[in-house]
């Protein structure tokens, strides 16, 4: 996931505008419901499941799938050829652009070599370059908390390993690493916060001070020639994180290190806090340290493109066959693991369920696409691209505050064009939250879809299926669906230990995998898309806002649309 889905409370706004347009939302019917088709389904998915040979064939047999590297590569074309060999029609992959540097991470390794010898747990952070062999420097630590600070460094890094940041904390963990939603937890989830702390202003602001700092350092490090750099591992969202490498768009240094004219000229590895605190302490106490560290990479590209890999199963009612229910995930990771819980589950579970729907076989009225996407980890990259070509897009703000951020935090600046294919989407489900079972589903603010879900999961509730959220939840693919309004939805799963281990961390691999989990969350899902796919109408969309919702907005809008201008 793009860095982490906390959950943003805008339903609110959502609901305020969806009450202006009563009368477009369709009112609750009764859901005819193909118990038959459920049994069927779960039958397939829990006693006959693939979804773990999918997990070793991906990540196993390929590993970590760093968007434009030659692993996604491979990625792609395997899980293409996995849905042609299941019966899926038109397996292929979509370009959706050019993205920026093939890279490879082949080799890394960093030792304290004075005032005693260690062996530290590091990686190189993503598009790194190499050393070009062992690089032996005395450590410097650099600790910048303000722009004022730079300068103070000038003059002293040239030939040294700097240790960038200051030594975080690191509390003893008073809460499991591993839990499961309670009762209660799904309870509070069915209420809808009518206030709450606003993650994406935070993230935002965040974002910004480390942009402005690091435009001031990065040159500096360059300058003076630093043999390498060594960053902190994070902690974890919810804690936990030691004895880990958390190693993402939170370790890399630079607002795109991918694109060629913004890379970073010198190494960079991500140290375990354990390693890293060892010598910031030394340091801070006046103690020379000189650290001997090597790093191997390999650039493929500086022009790669991203892709996505599509396939379905062709609808059969002659008046509905070109509607299309979606089902996805997105297949690239980051590379301290081998993308396992983030995002090797939800792809692998999309390809269960096409099989699934394939073995039976069903004869579904609409079309079902699958689509696995790449370039999720930095900022819906593929997702956004296939709703831009396929669906409707709307400029962004080219404001100068706005230019300083990513094209996924700027604000709207005008109306959104829709295509004419956008109207036969009915709905998109996404995988996004690890290996726990799934335990119900977030509308996204669409109040209208919570009665036929309701009834969709009644006779899931021996799966542990039974809460419907009116919440939004973010970070992820469905929400390149539901900007341009197509229902877009993720699943309400378990956490695991997802959030304090599994999340971006060299922690992220097949060992922490759940099979039976994922045998429920691919037989819950098939039924999902099924039953979208057989019912009579498509999935209730929420309205678009009226034009003066936009008017003096001061905060990127979430869950809300600009003008619609529709096609012909």
């Amino acid at each position: 996931m793009v860095p982490r889905k906390a959950l943003v409370f805008a339903a609110a706004v959502a609901l305020i505008a969806a009450g202006s347009h009563a009368a477009d939302i369709q009112q609750p019917t009764s859901e005819s419901i193909d118990l038959n088709a459920y049994n069927s389904i779960r039958e397939e998915g829990l006693q006959h499941s693939h979804v773990m040979d999918y997990a070793g064939g991906l990540i196993d047999g390929i590993g970590p799938r760093l968007t434009g590297s030659p692993n996604m590569a491979k990625a792609n074309a395997w899980t293409r050829d996995q849905l042609t060999k299941m019966g899926c029609v038109n397996a292929h992959l979509e370009d959706w652009g050019e993205f920026g540097m093939g890279w490879q991470q082949l080799n890394t390794w960093v030792r304290m070599t004075e005032p005693d010898t260690a062996v530290f747990m590091a990686q190189a952070t993503p598009w790194s370059p190499s050393t070009n062999g062992p690089v032996t420097g005395q450590a410097i630590s650099v600790v910048v908390d303000d722009a004022s600070d730079v300068s103070k460094y000038k003059g002293k890094l040239s030939g040294k390993i700097v240790l960038l940041g200051a030594m975080r904390d690191v509390p003893v963990p008073d809460k499991p690493f591993f839990e499961r939603y309670s009762d209660k937890d799904l309870k509070d989830l069915e209420s809808l916060p009518l206030e709450g702390n606003d993650v994406a202003a935070q993230t935002r602001e965040r974002y910004i001070k480390r942009a402005k700092l690091l435009k001031e350092l990065l040159p500096l490090l360059a300058e003076e020639k630093v043999a390498g750099v060594i960053v902190p591992s994070r902690d974890g969202m919810y804690g936990g994180g030691t004895g880990i490498i958390f190693d993402d768009n939170g370790a890399a240094l630079g607002r795109t290190p991918y694109h060629k004219d913004t890379a970073i000229s010198f190494p960079v590895v991500v140290a375990q806090i354990e390693s890293y605190g060892r010598v910031f302490r030394l340091l801070q106490n006046h103690v020379p340290v000189s650290i001997e560290m090597d790093v191997e990479t390999k650039f493929t590209g500086d022009h790669e493109h991203g892709f996505d890999t599509v396939a379905e199963i062709p609808g059969t009612d002659p008046k509905l066959r070109d509607q299309v229910v979606m089902v996805g995930g997105h297949l690239d990771s980051w590379i301290s693991g081998t993308g396992a819980t983030d995002n090797g589950a939800g792809s692998i579970v999309a390809l269960e369920v096409m099989r699934i729907l394939n073995a039976l076989p069903v004869k579904p009225r609409r079309t079902i696409r699958i689509a696995l996407w790449s370039g999720e980890e930095e900022g819906l990259l593929g997702s956004k691209g296939y709703a831009a070509q396929h669906f409707g897009s709307f400029p962004l703000s080219t404001a100068p505050d706005q230019m300083e951020l990513p094209e996924s935090m700027r604000k709207p600046a005008g109306p959104l064009t829709l295509k004419p294919e956008q109207k036969l989407i009915s709905a998109y489900f996404n995988v996004d939250n690890g290996t726990g079972r799934i335990r119900g589903i977030y509308t996204q603010g669409n109040v209208a879809v919570g009665s036929i879900f309701e009834q969709w999961m009644a006779p899931l509730k021996d799966l542990g299926v039974t809460t419907i959220s009116n919440r939004n939840t973010g970070g992820t693919d469905h929400l390149s669906f539901d900007a341009v309004g197509i229902p877009g939805f993720q699943f309400i799963q378990d956490h695991m230990d997802y959030a304090t281990r599994t999340h971006h961390s060299n922690m992220d691999t097949y060992e922490h995998l759940q099979p039976a989990d994922l045998k429920q969350i691919a037989v819950v899902e098939a039924i999902f898309v099924y039953n979208a796919a057989m019912r009579e109408q498509t999935i209730p969309r929420k309205p678009l806002p009226h034009p003066e919702l936009l008017e003096g907005q001061t905060k990127p809008l979430t869950n809300l649309y600009p003008t619609a201008v529709l096609p012909e």
